[in-house]
């Protein structure tokens, strides 16, 4: 008989939901998975990831930023057990509330190489266009942990892609996609094992 994940991962998505349902794969294509996605968050009631949780068979809940300030959002977290949030395009601050329910265990990506390109406004292609117009050689992915201030939490893992002479931004974004793809599934896939090691 098989083991029963041990973690139960909520992701909040904010856009067409395409690395949430890569983490949601990876962990399901596993033969003993650690971590199983038991629920998708969205705060734009037309966002793609809504559709994507249907067909995945995941519960998904929609919501507004005075659920989120006002606290709403952690009975749903509660009720359905979560103990690992994971942010994968998700464009509202994280309150402190939730910060203090699960310390060190809400994890996002940014798409560049922390701290440059990071902070207000900085999101999705706004971000390849400054990296860009930056003359930048470089640029990547950051994963990191979430704190009170906007992309400033602790990193814990960085990838790098070459940003080439004449690229556009869509050039920049479809490497950067393919950085998230690959390796943010198993970062949380390894935060998680230790975790899991740590209580052992």
């Amino acid at each position: 008989m098989e083991n029963s994940p041990t973690h139960r991962i909520a992701i909040f998505a904010s856009g067409s939901g395409t690395n949430a349902e890569n983490i949601v794969r990876y962990f399901r294509a596993q033969a003993d998975p650690i971590a199983q996605v038991a629920l998708i968050l969205c705060n734009r009631p037309q966002a793609g990831v809504i559709q994507r949780a249907a067909r995945l068979g995941i519960p998904c809940h929609c919501f507004n930023r005075e659920d989120l300030l006002e606290g709403r959002i952690l009975p749903l977290l509660n009720k359905e057990s979560i103990d690992f949030v994971v942010l994968a395009g998700f464009l509202l601050r994280i309150p402190e509330y939730l910060i203090e329910a699960y310390p060190q265990a809400i994890v996002n990506i940014h798409p560049a190489l922390l701290p440059k390109f990071g902070g207000k406004g900085m999101y999705g292609d706004h971000v390849h266009q400054s990296v860009v117009e930056a003359g930048e050689s470089q640029t990547g992915i950051t994963i990191h942990y979430v704190n009170a201030e906007l992309d400033k939490g602790s990193i814990i893992c960085q990838k790098t892609c070459p940003v080439l002479p004449g690229e556009d931004y869509h050039q920049v974004a479809e490497k950067v996609h393919l950085l998230e793809y690959e390796h943010y599934p198993k970062v949380i896939d390894s935060l998680l094992r230790q975790q899991s090691a740590g209580r052992d």
